[in-house]
């Protein structure tokens, strides 16, 4: 008998999945701290204020490892109180719809929906049905509905299209702030990421002072390949695990980034660039089969376009003054694909098995590298 596994984690339930899983570490439990700028509490993208996260995860049998992550920028009516949008494609072989608004306009209207190539449609459906049911929204006659994907076919029966767009709905509605839980969850349960088990990852930067104390945090959806480098060792290599080796692989990544600064939507693009080349950090090597892409936006209340004035008022930070947040960006989505590998236990399906990446191997080539912390593995 086929066992069936529905789980809705919102992100402040760090999640019935994970206590039931084995013991993983993320990247600063074994001394993985990319960057300059310290983390935010959670050290994730809940730690940008308002931003709440929802993951849907399905699993049935050994056919079907799938899911749903959604990004809400606040938890009121994004319809009515839009928040400044940019996105970026480092390479377009992959569905991100409803981008060529957010480029045109500037602004994201819904959520953002993250799940397999061939449920981007029921993503589209949920994300337009939400706004469609929200007080205040009975007169609107068009939504633009933001999803992403990776493909999952490696682990999961994609031609079955198992999500539906309840799933996606669940996901929203029971969205939250708090701990955003990592690895083979959500849009993340059937992905690989460098040969090994992939999933969805967080981190976060806060900015000092001097340079406005604002949050910037990120999520990605792993499922790309290259040499991993993890603090500049070539673990991949290391391990024999890398594209062009019998043991390699390619894909895509989804990037997500969030951030209280106020943004236009022109900077949130530029900002979106940074994430995308902070996957070169991790080794990517963007092949012609990856799809990545970035989507940033701003939850700044002063930068929000609300309603059909005629002229719209609102505040960004200079030019001269993004950079911090650049840098935080690139930081942020190196960290985020670690904590994707490292939180992600291994999976078995459709006669393939995605091994988590083996900490017994990866801890000693960090410490040889003199990247250590004391972690003790509990299997």
């Amino acid at each position: 008998m086929n066992r069936r596994i529905f789980l809705c984690m919102t992100a402040g339930a760090a999640s019935a999945f994970a206590q039931t899983a084995p013991d993983r570490p993320r990247a600063r439990d074994v001394g993985l701290a990319p960057g300059v700028f310290p983390p935010g509490a959670r050290n994730a993208i809940t730690d940008v204020s308002g931003v709440r996260v929802g993951q849907v995860t399905l699993i049935e049998g050994d056919t079907v490892h799938t899911g749903v992550t959604a990004i809400l920028p606040h938890g009121g009516n994004l319809f009515q109180d839009k928040v400044p949008g940019g996105v970026f494609v480092g390479n377009a072989f992959g569905k991100l719809a409803g981008s060529t608004q957010v480029q045109e306009l500037g602004t994201l209207e819904t959520p953002v929906i993250l799940t397999n190539t061939l449920s981007v449609a029921a993503g589209m459906e949920g994300a337009i049905q939400w706004p469609l049911a929200q007080p205040g929204n009975e007169k609107i006659v068009s939504v633009n509905a933001l999803v992403g994907e990776t493909n999952d076919s490696g682990l999961n029966d994609i031609r079955g299209m198992h999500v539906t767009r309840e799933h996606v709905i669940r996901a929203i509605r029971e969205a939250s702030g708090g701990a955003v839980a990592e690895g083979t969850v959500g849009a993340g349960t059937g992905t690989i990421c460098f040969g090994w088990k992939g999933g969805i990852g967080t981190a976060s930067r806060v900015l000092p002072k001097q340079y406005g104390s604002f949050t910037l945090g990120v999520l990605v959806q792993t499922n790309f390949g290259g040499v991993l480098t993890m603090g500049g060792v070539p673990v991949g290599k290391e391990l024999g695990r890398y594209p062009y080796s019998p043991a390699g692989g390619n894909g895509s990544c989804m990037i997500v980034v969030a951030t209280d600064a106020p943004l236009s939507g022109r900077q949130c693009q530029r900002l979106a660039a940074r994430a995308v080349y902070g996957l070169a950090r991790t080794g990517s090597s963007f092949a012609n089969g990856s799809g990545d892409f970035a989507i940033a936006f701003s939850t700044a209340e002063t930068a929000r376009v609300r309603g059909a004035t005629a002229v719209a008022s609102t505040e960004s930070v200079t030019s001269d003054a993004i950079s911090p947040l650049f840098e935080a960006a690139l930081e942020a989505t190196e960290e985020a694909v670690y904590n994707s590998l490292l939180r992600a236990t291994s999976v078995t399906s459709r006669g393939r098995t995605a091994e988590a990446i083996p900490l017994e191997k990866l801890l000693p080539i960090l410490e040889k590298a003199g990247i250590h912390k004391p972690y003790t593995h509990k299997p």
